[in-house]
């Protein structure tokens, strides 16, 4: 495998000092006039460990990897990558990542190949080594019997896949995914991230990356959830729902209005429309139901109790779900639009 080692005014790939964070962050903050799109996050990422930016759209996820990658500048705080500072050192931390955009950056007209070429080329992997590293990295992704044929004609999964092995040809010690899977069907997704576990192996590199999609973020290591631009909270996905322990339960009634002060009134239950549900946590739902359907007093028109999941982490943490945090993202946005006009 091809990989620099020299010092930092060397080539690609330089190798992270043992003991020192892939990425530590303190205080970091992006302001866009008045709108404080990152508030002050700190963290620390551990070399060979995948860590996940949990959130809705809209939340500061994509703001600070662009700031970890040394697209957009700092408002304050400091943040290094592989050892360098993203403001003082760009060139040191941009040969030592790679970056998987949200967004398609393949060239369509050229072929599979060219386009890791170019990439090749614009990294200053040595040429005595491109072709080896090129076949390694396609064969990775399972795509090396489709070298030759032009990126236009591929699926969305394989342009994903394609998009991968170009972010892995430098041989980079971080690799920042930008909601890899986004705008893929669950089988594909799935399929993606296969091939990701494989690749962290085989590559020994960290992966730092955004998800809001719940079981995406089941894949990491830990996860930082982050809200409005502030970190709410770390750790691994089971420490975080251990620490819900209770069961989720959402029931539809005939009067949710109703339903929501009698939970309150007869169990001390607080509870709240969510996802068009009324949404409760309550210890041993299974055994609550009965007692529910009994005492509730307002017709209950189907209910279901789940063990906690990261949605319920995100709610217990945020006071929303993901998906309802999106949904007043997105209102929002519109009045902000709108309100320019």
């Amino acid at each position: 495998m091809y990989r620099h080692t020299g010092p930092a005014a060397g080539g690609v790939g330089e190798r992270v000092t043992m003991g020192e964070p892939a990425v530590a962050v303190r205080g970091l903050t992006k302001t866009y006039g008045k709108v404080e799109a990152v508030k002050g996050v700190d963290f620390e990422v551990a070399p060979g460990e995948v860590f996940g930016f949990l959130g809705p759209n809209g939340a500061g996820k994509t703001t600070t990897i662009s700031m970890l990658c040394t697209l957009a500048d700092p408002t304050g705080g400091s943040a290094a990558v592989a050892g360098h500072d993203v403001v003082r050192e760009r060139d040191a931390v941009r040969r030592n990542i790679g970056l998987v955009f949200q967004d398609p950056t393949l060239d369509g007209y050229l072929t599979a190949e060219q386009n890791l070429r170019f990439h090749a080329e614009l990294y200053g992997v040595p040429k005595a080594l491109v072709g080896d590293r090129i076949r390694q990295v396609m064969e990775m992704v399972a795509l090396w019997d489709r070298k030759g044929d032009k990126v236009q004609n591929f699926s969305g999964g394989m342009k994903r896949r394609l998009e991968i092995a170009r972010g892995l040809l430098h041989s980079p010690r971080v690799l920042f995914l930008d909601e890899p899977t986004v705008g893929l069907d669950p089988q594909t997704r799935s399929a993606i991230w296969g091939y990701i576990n494989r690749l962290r192996h085989a590559e020994d590199i960290t992966i730092f990356m955004t998800t809001h999609y719940m079981d995406e973020a089941e894949f990491c290591d830990r996860i930082a959830i982050i809200d409005h631009g502030e970190i709410v909270v770390i750790d691994s996905p089971e420490a975080l729902k251990a620490s819900v322990g209770e069961d989720r339960v959402q029931i539809q009634t005939a009067d949710d209005t109703a339903a929501i002060a009698a939970l309150r009134d007869r169990f001390g239950l607080e509870a709240a429309v969510r996802e068009g549900q009324v949404t409760f946590a309550v210890a041993s739902g299974e055994q609550f139901v009965p007692r529910l359907f009994a005492e509730l007093g307002v017709p209950i028109r189907s209910v279901s109790v789940s063990r906690p999941s990261l949605d319920d982490v995100f709610m217990s943490y945020t006071g929303s779900t993901i998906r309802d945090a999106e949904a007043e993202g997105s209102a929002n946005a519109w009045m902000r639009a709108m309100a320019r006009r």
